[in-house]
């Protein structure tokens, strides 16, 4: 991952959550087939990858597949499957070689086994790497994923292992699926949409939100750095007021 100057490193974003949507739209505009828009977007990840690997940003999550994505035509859920598994057969040996680590979150419910697999996989090759931390939301949902902290801190408080008294909001943190990730500094949206949906909603809580109209398919490191341009210009106060 190449380095940032001290005073750039300073102003940029450490962890970038980009919540990707318009695929559908961009093929229909261009009336080709929904799998022909998901394919772009596959184009428009692997750019955003290197974007983000080339600037410095040493954490991306990418908003792949929601756990409401489900109810959509069967045949577009298969297609988008058959991406993940073209995904990682044939980008995966790339990301490796440049240092990026590979983890993902999400449920397990649902996603065939030879996915699961691909996955595990996946996260174990590149575990050790030290560059950018790409996360994949993968069958996630903001919701489930708390519910799924609560169950498991309730677990520990029964078990006596935990004092409900000392629970805090970093407890809860340690909980999520994002145990370890930072908190994002900048959330994206594409195609002008102005909603989480689901997406890191507890992660989310002070992060700066930036709404393109770009469609998925058309954003690339020129986006990227124009959404990064926009938040270093914010002031981020945490609740704070403004300064005397």
């Amino acid at each position: 991952m190449k380095a940032a100057s001290a005073p750039e490193a300073q102003r940029l974003p450490r962890h970038i959550a980009i919540i990707m949507d318009g695929n559908r739209r961009w093929a229909r505009a261009r009336l080709l087939p929904r799998v022909l828009g998901h394919h772009a977007g596959m184009r428009a990840v692997r750019a955003v990858v290197t974007a983000a690997n080339d600037i410095g940003i040493p954490y991306l999550t990418l908003y792949s597949f929601s756990s409401e994505n489900w109810r959509r035509d069967p045949h577009e859920v298969s297609d988008i499957m058959g991406l993940l598994r073209r995904f990682i057969r044939e980008d995966l040996a790339q990301m490796h070689a440049k240092n990026v680590r590979l983890r993902f979150i999400g449920g397990r419910d649902r996603v065939s086994p030879d996915i699961l697999k691909m996955l595990d996989d996946a996260r174990s090759m590149t575990e050790a790497n030290t560059g950018l931390n790409l996360t994949i939301a993968f069958n996630y949902g903001g919701q489930d994923e708390i519910v799924d902290a609560v169950r498991a801190i309730a677990a520990e408080a029964k078990s006596g292992a935990l004092d409900p008294a000392s629970i805090t909001r970093d407890t809860i943190s340690q909980f999520l699926h994002t145990a370890g990730v930072p908190d994002p500094d900048l959330v994206i949206r594409t195609s002008g949409e102005q909603r989480l949906s689901n997406f890191l909603i507890w992660q989310s809580a002070y992060a700066e939100f930036v709404f393109t109209e770009t469609l998925w398919p058309e954003f690339d490191k020129r986006a990227l750095q124009d959404a990064i341009d926009e938040f270093t210009q914010r002031e981020r106060r945490y609740g704070a007021g403004d300064a005397a």
